[in-house]
């Protein structure tokens, strides 16, 4: 009996816990999806103040052309011109997997890019993204972000 009931105390002790865990991960999630979110409708305005929040002073950022880039560089690329012709460019996360680990979210999901032009057809353009998320200071910050683009199927001839 006394097995038992250490047994039931234990079991009691460790429910709690996991139950703390797994709200802890949905919070992670919620926070972490709500940021890619905010930061893809940002992106396609080129918004200063979005891309300075994602970004940790410190991220390593892989391009899809396999260049490596620092968040000056990203700030500094928001600075430029906008191009002569006059389009429209958004940005979605589709698929969305979130991992949450303790202060760490590692995040993959598909970006879609669509491209509209005034005198042409529509372009999309489809990615694999893969961001490391750590919190600081009570934050969530990109410190880790690769993209791969997703080759477009051979065309029938």
């Amino acid at each position: 009996m006394k097995n038992v009931r250490s047994l039931i105390l234990v079991l009691l002790l460790t429910v709690p816990a996991s139950v703390v865990g797994q709200t802890a991960d949905k919070s992670t999630t919620e926070q972490v999806t709500a940021l890619l979110k905010e930061f893809m409708d940002a992106a396609g305005r080129n918004d200063r103040a979005v891309f300075d929040k994602f970004f940790a002073d410190d991220v390593m950022y892989t391009r899809s052309t396999g260049a490596v880039i620092t968040k000056a560089d990203i700030m500094s690329s928001l600075g430029k011109a906008p191009a002569a012709t006059p389009e429209k460019t958004t940005f979605s996360a589709e698929d969305i997997t979130v991992h949450a680990y303790n202060g760490i979210a590692v995040v993959a999901f598909r970006l879609v890019g669509r491209t509209e032009r005034k005198d042409a057809a529509a372009e999309t353009a489809n990615y694999r993204n893969t961001g490391t998320f750590l919190q600081r200071d009570g934050r969530w910050q990109v410190v880790a972000w690769q993209a791969t683009k997703i080759a477009e199927p051979a065309k029938p001839k």
